[in-house]
């Protein structure tokens, strides 16, 4: 009999980790939307205690996203788990997931612990967390390099102070298939009441080996996987929830598994992420990589025309992914335009698609053909947008042989016009700087990337840059046709997150995120009066 596999998805937790990516309130709600509509069962949310625009967020798509349990991590700490209940507590189905180290290198490094001392920590984290919630999720931090008798012991006693959910994770990708199988048959026959709940794993990609390890758990007896789409994560990534999922429905007849994920939204989700976060998709990354389902051999182009099967193991209608297809032109209005791309699964506000709109005609008119990725591209860049913040009014540039290149731009922020004109070594050059003087900021240039969203020379341009401002690493990225313009935009976008990160203006900033708590609601259960939040906290699962 097939059982069912649940897909935790932690995309907007452990996903937005990976260095240099910021996202706003807007864009993580974005994000947990796609992913209800993907029928993911659980999405981590965030990390409440971690700052104040996380709280936020968190809150905000434990109010509005319907569907999937809605997870907030918190470590063994009172007051993280405080934090964490306050900002899910609305959501249909909360889950709070708090975690604790256990490993000897942790223990004697990090927390400076005894096995004791983790043990008592641990239950006393999750008895606690039990007066909000029926939902507790334990993690045993760096599990894999762990004293297995010792994880018998915190997870047996956790069980019995009221978790439903053990996780084992592989926090530094260290484990090898074989190893951890043989973790997880152990934690099945020796942690009494393991049969009262679901056992979940959590595995990093530093050795390439996140997919095959959870499979190799699942094997062993784990229910509950816990990915991120297209493997963000920490260092090299998480599980990626495409690939488990696919491997999973592609073959049931070795794995006799199946999950309740809706596969049709795999690649809006993944092109959704992608454009919000700033991370490309490798072009031969299974199952989202724009040539997952191409075919350049001749022997496999033959088989292929005379039966997909010859060499296809899935179909790409399977995972969402359809042919571009021209479906909107120049005369085409408002309502077409809003009716389309809600039929593509993007919902904007009256602004982002009057801005869509305007966009649309601009690109309708310096193109015959408007494809899909088009219209997706122009959509994602308006999601991306990051209200009351510097927004590209007007962009000239010129060059030529043996001429100076000289670009001019005006930018608005809450009503206010900033204008500057730069040289540069070449066009795009010249912008960028244009907008650093603008903004006055200062940035160092990390990275510069661009690719065309369609085929053909009026295809869209794409532009990922990675900027160093105040000593971190802010990813940004822009569309137009033009990619002048693209640059442009992507230069603001990384200011804008550093902006919102709170990078500058501090106390202005500063003065915002205290305003913006509320008094913390009284809870269902008497609970100690919680703190500011501490200085953010990294969280390593």
């Amino acid at each position: 009999m097939t059982e069912r596999i649940y897909i935790f998805d932690t995309t907007l937790r452990d996903g937005e980790q990976s260095p240099g990516i910021s996202l706003n309130q807007r864009e993580k709600v974005e994000i947990a939307e796609q992913l209800a509509r993907l029928e993911v069962d659980i999405i981590e949310a965030g990390f409440p205690v971690s700052s104040t625009g996380e709280f936020e967020a968190v809150k905000n798509i434990a109010k509005n996203v319907k569907g999937p349990v809605i997870c907030a991590l918190a470590r063994a700490d009172r007051n993280d788990i405080d934090w964490a209940w306050e900002a899910i507590m609305f959501a249909e189905r909360p889950l709070i997931h708090t975690f604790l180290s256990t490993s000897e290198y942790h223990m004697k490094y990090q927390i400076k612990k005894t096995p004791k001392q983790v043990v008592d920590m641990a239950r006393d984290a999750v008895t606690y967390a039990r007066k909000y919630t029926e939902n507790v999720e334990f993690s045993a931090m760096d599990a894999t390099r762990s004293d297995p008798k010792l994880l018998y012991q915190v997870f047996t006693e956790v069980i019995k102070a009221g978790a439903t959910v053990i996780n084992v994770p592989d926090t530094v990708g260290y484990t090898i298939p074989d190893e951890f199988e043989a973790l997880i048959k152990g934690i099945m026959e020796n942690v009494k009441g393991i049969e009262k709940v679901v056992v979940s794993v959590h595995c990093h990609n530093d050795l390439g080996l996140a997919v095959a390890n959870s499979l190799a758990a699942i094997g062993a007896g784990a229910r509950q996987v816990e990915c991120a789409i297209n493997g963000l994560g920490e260092r090299a990534g998480n599980c990626s929830l495409e690939e488990i999922v696919m491997v999973l429905n592609t073959r049931k007849d070795a794995t006799d598994m199946t999950t309740g994920v809706k596969t049709r939204e795999i690649y809006q989700a993944s092109r959704l992420v992608s454009m919000l976060t700033g991370y490309n998709v490798q072009p031969n990354k299974a199952i989202v990589g724009e040539n997952a389902f191409a075919h350049e051999s001749g022997i496999h182009q033959d088989g292929v025309l005379k039966n997909r099967a010859t060499y296809e193991i899935m179909s790409p209608e399977d995972v969402g992914l359809v042919e571009s297809e021209i479906y909107l032109g120049k005369h085409s209005g408002r309502h077409a335009l809003k009716t389309k791309l809600e039929e593509m699964g993007f919902y904007l506000d009256d602004k982002g698609l009057e801005r869509a709109y305007v966009r649309f005609k601009e690109l309708a008119d310096k193109k015959k053909e408007v494809a899909v990725k088009d219209l997706e591209a122009i959509a994602l860049d308006e999601i991306r947008t990051l209200e009351e913040l510097f927004q590209l009014d007007y962009m000239q540039s010129s060059s030529g042989t043996g001429a100076i290149p000289i670009a001019a731009v005006k930018l608005s922020r809450e009503g206010k016009s900033y204008e500057a004109t730069s040289t540069g070594d070449g066009q795009v050059d010249a912008v960028c700087r244009a907008v650093l003087k603008a903004t006055k900021v200062r940035a160092k240039l990390v990275a510069y990337q661009v690719q065309a969203i369609t085929k053909g020379l009026d295809a869209m341009g794409d532009v990922t840059i990675k900027l160093e401002i105040e000593g971190h690493d802010m990813v940004g990225r822009g569309v137009s046709p033009d990619i002048i313009e693209a640059s442009a935009r992507a230069y603001i976008n990384a200011i804008n997150r550093a902006v919102q990160k709170g990078l500058f203006e501090k106390k202005k900033l500063a003065r915002k995120a205290t305003s913006a708590h509320a008094p913390r609601p009284k809870a269902k259960t008497k609970a100690k009066t919680k703190a500011k939040p501490k200085a953010k906290a990294q969280p390593q699962e």
